[in-house]
């Protein structure tokens, strides 16, 4: 078939990747005049490697990046919460990896360019807007210069992200992204490993929350690089939009300046960083239908979700497999699209709204509400005298023998 892709980022170059792989011909179009590696650190789950292991690509992420080893969860005084094995260490045959956002999205851009051709990938289209004529779909590009080009393809894939003008004409009143009253604030810094070396922490609560995981391997000088998230509520805010916004420090520090856990110097981290970008947590309402005629929408086009849970990323590329395999298995463009839709639909609608409840960070909540000031030792909440009535009494009803 003849597809055209709208986006160069994770979605749409895994796409390419899999329809290439597929036998298929298409045409890359990237809205920026340049792609360059922007952002900063990004989480593969196993779901995601695992597809990206079968194009080839998996070998040369771990080596820039770091294979998770564990997830734990922390409360705002670096007491311990909860630890899972993640990846391969969890028993799955891929692995999690952690690794610069521009890293993963530079490694796909080359895998692409050199299967598909240099010709096939088209920096400076930013679509407009499409419309189906017939047994094709149509897409409206403009170049930096004004120039209107048309693009025609049997389906027409939109993986032109939170700001998708492809799902703004589907859905005209759609409006502003859902915002949730909290502002991410996200930065990289050269530091000494920590825990394993290989660890993904999460500390605090919903209000006041601190995230940090390697994204580089240890070089030479012991350090790695360290990708680092602090989150706190922020009621109002107005750029909801802009993920490449740099942040300042006074907003946001303070609150984390005494955060110094035994085994992490979360104030050192933020100190550290070369730059901080704001970035607001937002998502979209799930909608109706991905597709209108000939055209489909695709990763945060479809479903942007809240960064919980590891899975924006992971969730592209997974629909990216899902067309590709809906495509084999033949018949209309229509059947096609509709059995695209029929599974990846309901799926990340559903994680769109468990992301809203906080995922499997509401353990940290519950932590907080349960012990504000932190957990501690019997011995500071119990007389003596209480403690070796409790530790009788738990014998007894055990049947535990005094000496045990």
């Amino acid at each position: 078939m003849k597809i055209n892709i709208i986006g160069a980022g994770m979605g749409g170059l895994s796409a390419a990747l899999a329809l290439h792989d597929a036998g298929h011909d298409m045409t890359v179009y990237e809205g920026t005049e340049k792609i360059q590696p922007l952002g900063v650190g990004i989480n593969l789950l196993p779901h995601a490697s695992v597809i990206l292991q079968s194009l080839g690509v998996v070998d040369e992420l771990l080596e820039a990046g770091v294979a998770t080893r564990e997830l734990s969860y922390y409360n705002k005084y670096g007491q311990h919460i909860w630890t899972e094995p993640r990846g391969k260490f969890g028993g799955f045959s891929t692995p999690q990896i952690s690794l610069g956002r521009g890293d993963l999205q530079m490694t796909l851009l080359k895998h692409a360019r050199e299967r598909l051709g240099e010709d096939k990938i088209l920096a400076g289209h930013r679509l407009k807007s499409f419309r189906n004529e017939g047994d094709e779909a149509v897409a409206v590009m403009q170049r930096p210069n004004g120039e209107t080009v048309e693009a025609r393809s049997e389906i027409l894939i939109c993986a032109d992200g939170i700001h998708s003008a492809a799902r703004e004409q589907m859905y005209p009143d759609q409006g502003l992204p859902r915002y949730a009253g909290r502002v991410l604030w996200r930065g990289v810094t050269w530091a000494k490993p920590y825990l394993t070396g290989a660890s993904m922490i999460m500390a605090g609560h919903q209000s006041e929350k601190f995230v940090c995981y390697p994204i580089s391997p240890v070089r030479e000088d012991g350090k790695q690089l360290i990708n680092w998230i602090a989150e706190l509520n922020v009621p109002e805010l107005l750029d909801r939009e802009d993920w490449n916004r740099e942040g300042r420090l006074d907003d946001f520090y303070p609150v984390f300046k005494q955060w110094d856990f035994d085994w992490l110097d979360v104030a050192g981290l933020i100190e550290g960083a070369e730059g901080v970008y704001e970035f607001p947590l937002v998502d979209r309402d799930p909608v109706e239908t991905w597709v209108d005629g000939h055209v489909m929408l695709l990763g945060d086009a479809a479903h942007p979700m809240y960064p919980i849970g590891s899975n924006g990323a992971t969730q592209a590329i997974i629909d990216a497999l899902c067309i590709t395999r809906s495509i084999s298995e033949g018949g209309s463009v229509a059947d096609i699209l509709a059995r695209y839709e029929g599974e990846r639909l309901p799926a990340t609608a559903a994680i769109v709204r468990a992301n809203r409840q906080n995922g499997p960070e509401q353990c940290m909540q519950l932590a907080h509400e349960r012990a504000p000031d932190g957990f501690k030792a019997l011995e500071d909440i119990f007389a003596p005298g209480e403690l070796k009535e409790m530790a009788d009494r738990y014998k007894q009803l055990t049947g535990l023998k005094k000496s045990a």
